[in-house]
């Protein structure tokens, strides 16, 4: 399989260090992992089992090769079942993906298992029309369930925004177990319910997958990507049953974002795309299509197509000049406003290699950001903020960027978080030990942020 993948036993290794890396939050290889070499590679191919999770990050290794799914079984090996395994198949029913996930999720060691499963590239590839289709049409038998009316639709909708604005403040290390608890457990019995009309089977089934998808978003922040990854898939399958292509559409574009932030450009632009699908885009709000449009744009910039990132740019923030107050707009983009498209606009622009106009983007986000409501993102606006006055050579500067986002930190539990506060190690590690107070004061703190929060 490695030399139908046209791999050599030290790319392959490499490879599965980038893979393992993933799962950590700072981006470094695990400690089991780190010292894994194109020796150890020869002595599986020869006979030697590899241990622990190596099975499993040498399939997803192989399998992002070859571009399908590749199994333990397949290349000779045995790995233990993983809670997502099975999951992410669109064909797996979706209250069962629900129930397998949630109750992984929530349980401790299966949770920990969780937490060091790989992220899945074959999981990426979208169902066709067809599916879209089968799902939105699907009729489930009737329940004996638990009677289902608007009543129970408006309480969930109010704790999806209870717990929206929660991680918009704290991060998505808070509260992110009661989140899935919640789904797991009382929403989770509604969508087994009995409904007075197919209405209110919808929308239950939308409010769902707002729910499914805010589960995802809190993992994707907190550096949890194939819990996340379970999250959003699970999202996707309700918003289909709920035929609701706006909500599909949001939970695409998070993906999106997902994958290019951990380096996968071609799938970010091919989920990017598909979230601007036509139908769902014209299914959304403007604020939406807005928030669609600058995760398309990120999407290309990544994969180094500056032209047509230019042009999405252009129609995201044409879309968000669109968009009014007394518009009919769903709850889940009330956070997506000047400040947000500023800090993507950034994004994306530093992606193009626009330091200048990146920065320029940076301050204007901050500066019209409320960081009392959007603590978690103003601390990361200003952690890239610090990272691009740095690629520039102003350090000072950076530092400065840095110490206000150290500053915005307190009390917030992300992994964005902590890959900023890396980041700021990382960089100032040369300059470490040359007694200049500014920057050993903002490594220290940085280091003291980690040291909390690992």
């Amino acid at each position: 399989m490695i030399a139908a993948a046209d791999l050599t036993h030290g790319q392959v290794a490499r490879d599965i260090q980038r893979v393992a890396g993933e799962i950590a939050d700072d981006s470094s290889p695990p400690t089991d992992v780190a010292g894994i070499g194109r020796s150890h590679v020869s002595h599986w191919v020869a006979g030697v089992t590899p241990s622990g999770r190596l099975p499993a990050l040498l399939c997803e290794v192989l399998s992002r090769r070859l571009r399908r799914a590749v199994t333990p079984e397949e290349i000779g090996l045995t790995c233990a079942a993983r809670p997502a395994d099975g999951m992410l198949g669109w064909d797996t029913d979706t209250l069962v993906s629900l129930r397998d996930l949630g109750g992984a999720y929530v349980d401790a060691a299966r949770r920990r298992v969780l937490a060091t499963t790989a992220y899945s590239l074959a999981a990426l590839a979208l169902p066709d029309p067809a599916w879209w289709a089968r799902m939105a049409a699907l009729v489930r038998a009737p329940s004996e369930g638990a009677q289902v009316g608007r009543g129970d639709v408006a309480a969930v909708r109010e704790a999806v925004a209870l717990f929206s604005r929660m991680d918009q403040r704290r991060g998505g290390g808070h509260a992110r177990s009661a989140v899935v608890q919640y789904l797991n457990s009382d929403v989770a019995v509604f969508l087994r319910g009995r409904y007075s009309d197919d209405g209110v089977r919808r929308d239950i089934f939308s409010v769902g997958s707002e729910l499914a998808y805010l589960s995802g978003w809190m993992a994707f922040d907190n550096g949890e990507h194939a819990a996340a990854q379970g999250f959003f898939n699970v999202s996707v399958k309700l918003a289909a049953e709920a035929d609701d292509p706006a909500m599909a559409a949001h939970v695409l574009r998070a993906m999106a974002h997902q994958a290019v932030d951990l380096g996968h450009h071609r799938e970010a632009q091919q989920l990017a795309a598909a979230s601007m699908d036509r139908n769902r885009y014209n299914a959304a709000c403007y604020r939406e299509r807005a928030l669609l449009g600058i995760v398309n744009a990120r999407a290309l910039a990544a994969g180094k197509q500056s032209k047509d990132a230019a042009q999405a740019l252009l129609r995201a923030e044409s879309d968000l000049r669109s968009a009014e107050s007394g518009d009919d707009e769903p709850q889940r983009v009330f956070f997506f406003a000047e400040a947000s498209l500023a800090h993507e606009t950034a994004c994306t622009l530093r992606d193009m290699g626009d330091l200048r106009g990146a920065v320029q983007q940076f301050r204007r986000s901050v500066r019209t950001r409320s960081a009392a409501s959007f603590t978690r993102t103003h601390a990361v606006t200003l952690g890239y903020l610090g990272a691009v006055q740095a690629r520039q050579g102003e350090v000072e500067a950076a530092c400065r960027s840095w110490g206000c986002a150290l500053d915005a930190m307190e009390g917030v539990r992300s992994g964005r978080t902590r890959q900023v506060a890396a980041t700021i190690r990382g960089t100032l590690s040369p300059l470490r030990g040359r007694r200049i107070r500014l920057i050993d004061d903002v490594d220290a703190r940085a280091a003291s942020y980690l040291a909390a929060h690992s």
